[in-house]
C-alpha cells in the first residue's frame, strides 16, 4: 500500500521495549504480510523483510487490547484501534475529501491494526510493552483541569453578595482596628473571663467542705 514507508528500525535511542519478528500487521482486514513489530516509547512500528512499514503515534492510539476471540479472528493477536486514515483513503483527491467532510463533519477516521505473531505466548509481553509506552504520552484533553492554585472562599456566601475575603490580622494588629466602643467591649470581656478563671482556679482540685464554703 502506499502509505508504506521505508526507514530505520527504532533503536535504544528511542527507548525500544519490545520487539517481535514473524509478525503479521493487518489493517481493516486487509494483510500488510509478514515482519518485526517495534514497540518503543517514541512510536509504534512494524517492518516488513524488504524495510517498508509504518509507524504509529501514541496519541493517535485510541485503544490496544489482546484479542482471543477467534470468532471475530481466527487468530489471537495484538488489537490496536487508531484514530487516523491509512492505506487508499489516504490517497483521495482534495476534492473528494471536501465533499466528505462537507457530508459527514462529525466523522472521525479510524483505522484498525491487527499485529498477529507467530508465537501467540510474546502477547502479554507485547501488550504490557504498549501499556508502558502509551503512558508516557499521556492526552492533554484527560488531564485535570481543576488544578486552581489560589485561595478558596465561600461560593454561596459570593453569590449572595457577601463575597468579599475576609481580612485577617494578628491579635495586636486587631486591636488597632477597634473602635472606641469595641475597646470597652474588650475590656468588659476580660474583666468577666478573669474572675472566671480565678474561680475555677480555686475549685481545681479535691473538692472539702472548706473550699466550698470558700467559694461561697
Amino acid at each position: 500500500m502506499s502509505f508504506l514507508k521505508s526507514f530505520p528500525p527504532p533503536g535504544s535511542a528511542e527507548g525500544l521495549r519490545q520487539q517481535q519478528p514473524d509478525t503479521e500487521a493487518v489493517l481493516n482486514g486487509k494483510g500488510l504480510g509478514t515482519g518485526t513489530l517495534y514497540i518503543a516509547e517514541s512510536r509504534l512500528s512494524w517492518l516488513d523483510g524488504s524495510g517498508l512499514g509504518f509507524s504509529l503515534e501514541y496519541p493517535t492510539i485510541s485503544l490496544h487490547a489482546v484479542s482471543r476471540d477467534l470468532n471475530a479472528y481466527p487468530r489471537e493477536h495484538l488489537y490496536v484501534m487508531v484514530n487516523a486514515k491509512f492505506g487508499e483513503e489516504s490517497k483521495e483527491s482534495v476534492a473528494d475529501e471536501e465533499e466528505e467532510d462537507s457530508d459527514d463533519d462529525d466523522d472521525e477516521p479510524i483505522a484498525e491494526f491487527r499485529f498477529v505473531p507467530s508465537d501467540k505466548s510474546a502477547l502479554e509481553a507485547l501488550f504490557t510493552a504498549m501499556c508502558e509506552c502509551q503512558a508516557l504520552h499521556p492526552d492533554p484533553e484527560d488531564e485535570d483541569s481543576d488544578d486552581y492554585d489560589g485561595e478558596e472562599y465561600d461560593v454561596e456566601a459570593h453569590e449572595q453578595g457577601q463575597g468579599d475575603i475576609p481580612t485577617f490580622y494578628t491579635y495586636e494588629e486587631g486591636l488597632s482596628h477597634l473602635t472606641a466602643e469595641g475597646q470597652a467591649t474588650l475590656e468588659r470581656l476580660e474583666g468577666m473571663l478573669s474572675q472566671s478563671v480565678s474561680s475555677q482556679y480555686n475549685m481545681a482540685g479535691v473538692r472539702t467542705e472548706d473550699s466550698l464554703r470558700d467559694f461561697e
